[in-house]
């Protein structure tokens, strides 16, 4: 990325921090609301987890496709510019989709500007601070508050402006967003990141313990992901409102700088310790998960979210430690992809279904009663492992 000037740094934190705040305000809307906004038009939980679980296949193909034309056309910000556009555009149609097919085919083009839209405005916050003194925590911080805002105050918002409430919120946020992408000076980079080969996957993949790794990691991430997809109906289904559901959400995230910086400064980068705690903190999703089964009003729901900061903040923390840990040193970033692609691709499709037939047919508390079992699976998987590696070390080694 090439150096920018010292005027183009300076004009470009309010912009900047601004796009941060409403880019996760939009996706908070998706994130906590639009799951009751399919039950309010009258999808049942099986097609509404169906429907999120099309988010990760899309993602896919997003992806690369966005990251090939910020290379080719090294610039990021009118390539942010388009998908907040067709995100934009997209979403209208998916609110104002009046069959399941239309509706399917405006949320896979919806996913399709959607899905790498974090990932792009992070490159593009990359790329203004470089070769500067501004931290991109900073501006990580704008999008935490841009969360915790827009999560806290769309509930009311929705429900004093009706059914329509969730489409002209999501839009006025993207909008805001846009504005602000524009005032941000021009800049020209590329995402500078090289491409992983399918050479360095199957290298990875022929990792014995990275790979049971992931597979108890994927166990332990699907009940969160059915948790997140279904938390704002259970809540719902117990008589909740949606500014309820806006602080569930709001609590659930609050926290999670503060572990961040705990996990950083105290948690020792050793395998053994951190096997451990990964293993600590998947027990504590099988807590997480029972108290949840046994939840029996909205306030409750509320204040067991808590426990994301510490149960997903910890897995998350830890997991990607372990991933550079677990794998020498040119195999690392393809590593990370794989981690990720288990964790968010698998286990979203996987929790989608899995999760709505359950919920459809047996209830939240059959399904969170699920979640404590999976979660557990895990942590008896994690544990193993760990106690293979104290008993015989590990040294990361590339097969031949």
């Amino acid at each position: 990325m090439e150096r920018l000037p010292d005027n183009t740094q300076s004009s470009s934190k309010l912009p900047l921090g601004l796009l941060n705040f409403f880019v996760y305000g939009t996706m908070v809307i998706f994130a906590a609301f639009f799951q009751l906004y399919l039950q309010d038009i009258g999808m049942d939980k099986l097609e509404i987890g169906s429907l999120m679980a099309i988010s990760p296949f899309i993602s896919l193909l997003a992806h690369p496709f966005w990251r090939y034309l910020s290379d080719r056309g090294q610039n990021i910000r009118i390539i942010l510019l388009i998908m907040l556009t067709g995100l934009l555009i997209t979403g209208h149609l998916v609110f104002k989709a009046d069959t399941y097919q239309m509706l399917y085919v405006s949320m896979l083009m919806l996913f399709f500007f959607q899905s790498p839209l974090l990932a792009q405005s992070n490159s593009l916050t990359l790329g203004y601070i470089e070769e500067s003194r501004q931290k991109f925590g900073a501006y990580r911080l704008w999008g935490s508050m841009g969360w915790t805002f827009v999560a806290l105050t769309a509930g009311p918002i929705i429900d004093s402006v009706g059914q329509n409430g969730i489409s002209l919120l999501f839009s006025i946020t993207l909008m805001l967003a846009m504005g602000s992408a524009l005032l941000l000076p021009p800049i020209t980079l590329t995402t500078n990141t090289p491409w992983i080969s399918s050479r360095e996957i199957r290298r990875t993949l022929q990792n014995k313990h990275f790979l049971a790794f992931v597979l108890c990691g994927t166990l332990v991430a699907i009940p969160n992901a059915i948790n997140g997809i279904f938390m704002p109906l259970f809540i719902s289904d117990l008589g909740g409102s949606r500014f309820q559901v806006g602080g569930a959400v709001f609590l659930s995230t609050i926290f999670e700088v503060l572990a961040f910086v705990l996990l950083n400064r105290y948690l020792k980068r050793k395998i053994t310790v951190l096997m451990g705690c990964l293993t600590l903190v998947s027990l504590l999703f099988a807590l997480r998960w029972n108290l949840m089964a046994e939840a029996t009003d909205p306030v409750q729901i509320i204040l067991i979210q808590i426990l994301h900061a510490v149960t997903f903040g910890g897995f998350f923390y830890v997991g990607t430690r372990l991933t550079a840990l677990f794998l020498p040193r040119p195999l690392r970033s393809a590593g990370q992809a794989v981690y990720a692609f288990a964790l968010s691709g698998v286990s979203g499709v996987i929790s989608g279904f899995l999760g709505g037939w359950v919920f459809q047919n047996f209830g939240p508390v059959i399904m969170y009663k699920m979640g404590v079992a999976l979660a557990i699976i895990g942590a008896l998987g994690f544990g193993l492992l760990w106690q293979h590696i104290r008993k015989n070390g590990y040294s990361p080694s590339i097969p031949q």
